[in-house]
């Protein structure tokens, strides 16, 4: 019952806890849990799914933070281990803010202090970043299953408090099934969360990764791509012929990915080391075929 309750709270979302829905009750109660404090005496949560802080927006919040001070409080516990008296605090929600504070030089933060449990820290951590955007699709996903392994969690229970749907869970999971080096490309940002959709379907994500970053692939392009391996395996079987001609290099990528967006249709060129070759559009109707013959006359 306890953890059900509590649950429901922290459905309501990280507003509720910082003040945006408050009752006049928790108005009052949050009015007493805050303070100013000095900023030594507040440190990360070393549990925190949040392991990028990109340079330039840290910039970008540290001027701000310097022009007009945090505005809104960084939620924190009283540290583990450490006598309430000691007055030192552990961060559940806003490191960027104190990162960005200590950069400002500001000897003392505004805090909203929680006594929560380790389990409703990473909870209220994960919400906080999710509901911010700001965890890359790796993060969401290490923190996603740090709350199955380690706490009485369902996915579903996951996708309520969280306010995603199940799906979008268990897709986010399945990242976590990818190859080291295409989990890396994911975290440093040189994948988007478009192409790691892709990616989990593909029967090779670490050839498919490389080609999308070679070519610079947008998400639409990079869809373009997946069908075109998928195609060409489901035509040709395992023949040697057909699996060289879907190695291709970065210029022949780049020049289908550039028509193939001219179009919105799937296009495969197939070039030869003689220099001749193939240009292939492949349409599903009539209409697309009346649009590519027009193009073509045009």
């Amino acid at each position: 019952m306890a953890d059900d309750i509590s649950k429901k709270r922290l459905g309501r979302g990280l507003a509720a806890l910082l003040g945006d829905v408050d009752t006049d009750a928790e108005a009052v109660e949050r009015a007493r849990s805050q303070r100013r404090v000095p900023i030594e005496f507040v440190t990360p949560n070393p549990n925190n799914p949040r392991r990028s802080f990109a340079a330039d927006d840290l910039e970008d919040l540290t001027r701000s933070v310097r022009e007009k001070g945090i505005v809104q409080p960084i939620l924190v516990r009283p540290q583990p281990g450490k006598p309430i008296s000691d007055n030192r605090y552990e961060i559940i929600a806003g490191e960027r803010r104190w990162r960005a504070a200590q950069a400002a030089g500001l000897h003392e933060i505004p805090v909203l202090i929680q006594a929560v449990s380790d389990k409703e820290a990473l909870e209220l951590a994960i919400v906080e970043n999710v509901q911010r955007s700001d965890l890359n699709p790796i993060e969401e996903a290490r923190g996603y299953q740090q709350l199955l392994d380690g706490f009485d969690y369902t996915q579903q229970d996951l996708a309520t408090v969280i306010g995603k749907s199940r799906s979008h869970v268990a897709n986010t999971l399945r990242l976590l099934k990818l190859p080291d080096g295409v989990q890396k490309l994911l975290q440093d940002g040189e994948l988007t969360a478009g192409h790691a959709k892709i990616l989990v379907a593909a029967d090779d994500p670490a050839a498919l990764a490389s080609q999308i970053v070679d070519g610079h692939m947008s998400v639409r392009a990079a869809e373009t791509l997946a069908r075109s391996a998928g195609e060409g395996q489901k035509g040709s079987g395992s023949s040697q012929s057909t699996a060289s001609a879907l190695v291709k290099d970065a210029d022949t990528q780049a020049l289908e990915n550039s028509l193939s967006e001219v179009l919105g249709l799937l296009v495969d060129l197939r070039h030869k080391p003689n220099g001749t070759g193939e240009l292939r559009v492949k349409y599903k109707t009539l209409d697309q075929l009346d649009f590519i013959t027009a193009k073509l006359r045009s």
